[in-house]
C-alpha cells in the first residue's frame, strides 16, 4: 500500500471523526493531509521505504493563534489513535519526528521557508531553497475549512515570478558552462579526474535543477531528483543524457563521449530558453546566455546580483 493511500484512509477512518466529534468549534480553522518531508509525499515509496518514518499517520495544521489555545490537546487526541492500521505501525527515528501531527500553519511554513506566508517579494523568493519549495507543494491536503494552509500552498505551487525565474536560469547557465563546458574538459585535459569528476557532478546537478526550472517544477531532495525528473514534459532528452553522463566514468576513453554529452545537453537547454523568448542568442556556450538572462531582469536589486548566486 502506498503511503499517501495508507495516510488518507487512515485520516479518514480515524482523523475527520476526531476532528468533528472532539474538536467541532475548532473545526473551521483545520486543514489536514500530508504534506512534508517522505518519499511517500512525493509519491515515490516502496517496500525499502517502510523501515522508517513510514505507516499510518497525517498532518494536522492549524493558525498559530488557535494552536496555542489547544494544541496540545489536538495532540493528545491524535496520539490517542489506533498504532496500528492495516497491517502497519508507524516506526518513527529521531530524524522523523514531528513530520506528522498537529502543527501550526505558520511554523510549518517558516521551517522550509523562513516565513510564516507565502514570499511577498523577488528577494524573499530568491534565497528559499529550492528543494524546500518542492517539500511544502508535495503531498495532499484532504480536507482545508478555513483555506489558509491551502492559500499559501497555491502561491507557492502557482512557481517563481518571472524576474525570479529569469535570475536562476542564469545562474543555472553560469555554472553549467563553467563546470561543464569549460573546466570538465580541462580537468581532463591536465589528467586530473577528480577535479573532472566534481567538475561534472556539478554540470549534472544543476543542468538537473535547469530542467525543472524549465518545467516550471521545483526540483526534490538529490535522492528523488531523477525519479521525479521522469515526469516532466520538456527537455526529456536532456535528462536521458544527464542519466547516461553519471554511468560514466571519468577515464581517458570516456572524455569525448562525456564532452559531447555535455554539449548537447546545453544546446538542448539554449534552445529552450530560446523558445521561451527568454534568450536570443544562439551561442552554444551558456554562458551567453546566461548574461543575457540578467540583462532581461527587471528588478534592479536581482539584476546588479552576482550572475551565479542562487546556484544551490
Amino acid at each position: 500500500m502506498k503511503g499517501m493511500e495508507l495516510s488518507k484512509a487512515y485520516f479518514e477512518e480515524y482523523g475527520r471523526e476526531m476532528i468533528e466529534k472532539q474538536f467541532p468549534e475548532y473545526k473551521q480553522y483545520i486543514a489536514a493531509g500530508l504534506v512534508g518531508e517522505g518519499s511517500e509525499c512525493l509519491g515515490f515509496d516502496d517496500e525499502f521505504s517502510r523501515d522508517h518514518d513510514f505507516g499510518p499517520g497525517f498532518c494536522i495544521w492549524i493558525p498559530e493563534s488557535i494552536y496555542a489555545q489547544v494544541g496540545g490537546q489536538m495532540q493528545q487526541a491524535y496520539d490517542s489513535l489506533p498504532k496500528s492500521y492495516k497491517g502497519y505501525v508507524r516506526v518513527q527515528t529521531a530524524q522523523g519526528g514531528g513530520r506528522v501531527g498537529v502543527l501550526s500553519i505558520e511554523q510549518f511554513y517558516r521551517k522550509f521557508t523562513g516565513l510564516p506566508r507565502a514570499p511577498k517579494d523577488n528577494l524573499e523568493w530568491l534565497r528559499i531553497p529550492e528543494g524546500f519549495l518542492a517539500t511544502v507543494v508535495n503531498g495532499q491536503v484532504f480536507c482545508d475549512f478555513q483555506g489558509v494552509f491551502s492559500q499559501i500552498r497555491s502561491t507557492l505551487r502557482d512557481f517563481y515570478p518571472e524576474d525570479v525565474l529569469k535570475k536562476k536560469l542564469a545562474a543555472r547557465t553560469a555554472i553549467m558552462a563553467q563546470s561543464g563546458q569549460y573546466n570538465y574538459p580541462r580537468s581532463m585535459k591536465r589528467g586530473d579526474s577528480c577535479a573532472a569528476w566534481l567538475a561534472c557532478g556539478e554540470f549534472v546537478k544543476t543542468a538537473l535543477s535547469a530542467v525543472y526550472l524549465l518545467n516550471g517544477r521545483y526540483m526534490p531532495f538529490y535522492k528523488w531528483a531523477f525519479r521525479g525528473a521522469e515526469e516532466l514534459r520538456i527537455l526529456q532528452p536532456a535528462v536521458r543524457d544527464l542519466k547516461e553522463l553519471t554511468c560514466m566514468t571519468d577515464h581517458m576513453e570516456n572524455r569525448g563521449k562525456k564532452e559531447w554529452l555535455i554539449e548537447n545537453i546545453c544546446i538542448e537547454v539554449g534552445r529552450e530558453l530560446n523558445r521561451r523568448g527568454f534568450t536570443l542568442t544562439t551561442d552554444s556556450f551558456l554562458q551567453s546566455h546566461g548574461e543575457e538572462l540578467m540583462r532581461n531582469i527587471k528588478d534592479s536589486r536581482m539584476r546588479n546580483l552576482h550572475i551565479m548566486d542562487d546556484c544551490d
